[in-house]
C-alpha cells in the first residue's frame, strides 16, 4: 500500500457570508466566479469551481481523486450529493435578492454511473424549476467530459430573510 496525502487550503467563510447578505445572489456568485470573493471552503475538498452563473442556472466542474473513494474503489456517493446539493443550492441562490438566503430542505440523488479518477473532470449543472419567496425547487445533473449522464438530483430549498 502506498500512502498518499492531500493538503486543503481555504479562506475563513465568515467575512464572505457577511458580504452575501448585502448582494443579490447572482451578483454574489458572479463575484466568486470572477475571483473577487473566495469560494466556499467545501469547494477545496472537491476541487470544485464555477464555470457559469446566470439567474436560475449554475454550472460547476469538480475533479474526483482517490481521497473521494469509498472502500469498494469508486467515488463515494457523498461526492455526488455534495456537488449536486451545491449546484442546486447555488441555482436557487442566483434568483434571490439582497437580504434573502436559502438552505437545503431535501435532496434526492439518483446515481446512474460510477465515478473514478479515470472519469476525470465532471460537470454539474443546476437549474431552478420553481423560484419562490419561502421555498424554491431545483434540479441538477452531473456529466462526464463526453456528456454521459452520471447522476441527477431534485432539491427543495427554504428561502428566508437574513
Amino acid at each position: 500500500m502506498s500512502e498518499k496525502s492531500r493538503t486543503i487550503t481555504w479562506t475563513d467563510p465568515r467575512p464572505q457570508a457577511a458580504a452575501a447578505r448585502t448582494m443579490s445572489g447572482v451578483d454574489y456568485l458572479r463575484a466568486i466566479l470572477k475571483g473577487e470573493l473566495p469560494g466556499a471552503p467545501i469547494a477545496a475538498h472537491l476541487d470544485m469551481g464555477f464555470v457559469s452563473v446566470e439567474p436560475g442556472d449554475v454550472v460547476f466542474t469538480a475533479v474526483p481523486d482517490e481521497s473521494h473513494y469509498n472502500p469498494i474503489g469508486s467515488v463515494h456517493g457523498g461526492f455526488y450529493a455534495t456537488l449536486l446539493d451545491s449546484v442546486c443550492g447555488c441555482a436557487v441562490h442566483s434568483t434571490l435578492p439582497a437580504g434573502q438566503a436559502y438552505t437545503s430542505l431535501e435532496i434526492k440523488v439518483s446515481f446512474l454511473r460510477p465515478i473514478t479518477v479515470d472519469t476525470g473532470t465532471v460537470t454539474a449543472h443546476g437549474w431552478v424549476t420553481k423560484p419562490g419567496s419561502r421555498a424554491a425547487f431545483a434540479e441538477g445533473d452531473i456529466r462526464d467530459a463526453d456528456g454521459r449522464l452520471l447522476a441527477t438530483a431534485s432539491s427543495a430549498c427554504a428561502v428566508f430573510p437574513v
